[in-house]
């Protein structure tokens, strides 16, 4: 009897020690939703927040400095990160991040996330963990720590296993190698710190999908990841819609404004003079351009009043 009784603690403890070794690579749906608990929309099964492919189109159509704007204003200083080498520079590309961490090796530490990929059926290099996590519009974010020399992320194998998983691109804190190859994959894009030739080494996956810092930015799983010729916006999830949709809201006033420049219409007032007779006109103009208007209605007209009067 006291043997029985022994044996059925005994496999109490392993199974408390086994399920808490479960899944400390990737981060945990509970984990997940305690950082994004302001998030109220669709979620991935995985807990990340799904932001809409709608969203995600607009934000493509909105400058860096806009967002940002909107972003600062609501306490989301450390967002942007600038001064990137890119597989097509001139190419604005936009989806949902992924998070990656990788650091330095460490033998006792490779020796458990080796471990953990074994018992979960992960193959290859844990630099190809992420990739397979990714679902369509996503983009893979990793913080390399800057590393390039043998902080080779990626080379053209893995490169297409992005395309193939997220259809859209990569934003690297580190290097990738096989540049030449990696532009040659149709509609697919990368920014990253620097090319090398050599392999990745001396680098190991600490965490999928947990916060990360990409130079002086910080982000989240989910996040929408705006890259542009002048660098990468990180925009919460949490704030995307409002933000995106400030910043198309000064996209239609710059515009209008610029019309009234170039047409001597604005006096002295180049940048200002937003009185209720020129908001009105600004209203009227928008009237005549539909097709700019991406937002509903109903909220740029809540935009429109919110907006001080100069």
């Amino acid at each position: 009897m006291r043997k029985a009784i022994f044996a059925v603690l005994a496999l109490c403890v392993l199974s408390c020690v086994s399920s808490s070794a479960v899944a400390q690579i990737k981060t945990t749906k509970d984990r997940m939703m305690f950082y994004t608990s302001g998030w109220t929309g669709e979620r991935f099964a995985d807990g990340r927040p799904k932001v809409s492919d709608q969203l995600l189109d607009r934000a493509l159509d909105v400058s860096i400095e806009d967002v940002w704007d909107y972003l600062k204003n609501n306490g989301y200083s450390n967002q942007f990160e600038g001064n990137w080498q890119a597989l097509h520079i001139e190419k604005p590309f936009t989806g949902r991040a992924l998070t990656a961490q990788y650091m330095p090796t460490r033998p006792d530490m490779a020796q458990a996330i080796e471990a953990e990929g074994k018992a979960e059926g992960r193959v290859s290099g844990n630099n190809s963990w992420p990739i397979n996590e990714l679902q369509n519009r996503d983009i893979y974010v990793a913080d390399g720590f800057g590393k390039i020399i043998e902080g080779t992320l990626i080379g053209s194998n893995l490169g297409n296993g992005i395309a193939g998983h997220g259809h859209t691109g990569f934003v690297f804190d580190g290097g990738i190698r096989d540049q030449e190859e990696n532009r040659e994959i149709p509609n697919f894009n990368g920014f990253y710190r620097g090319y090398d030739p050599s392999a990745w080494a001396q680098m190991e996956l600490t965490g999928i999908n947990q916060p990360i810092r990409i130079g002086r930015a910080v982000v989240l799983p989910g996040d929408i990841v705006l890259a542009k010729t002048e660098g990468v916006l990180f925009i919460p999830a949490v704030v995307a819609e409002a933000a995106i949709s400030y910043a198309e809201f000064v996209n239609l006033r710059d515009a209008f404004n610029f019309e009234l420049n170039r047409a001597g219409k604005n006096g002295a007032e180049f940048e200002g003079g937003w009185t209720p007779v020129k908001n009105a006109a600004f209203a009227q103009w928008v009237d005549s351009h539909p097709e700019m208007l991406k937002m509903p209605r109903a909220e740029f007209d809540k935009l429109l009043s919110d907006s001080p009067h100069e």
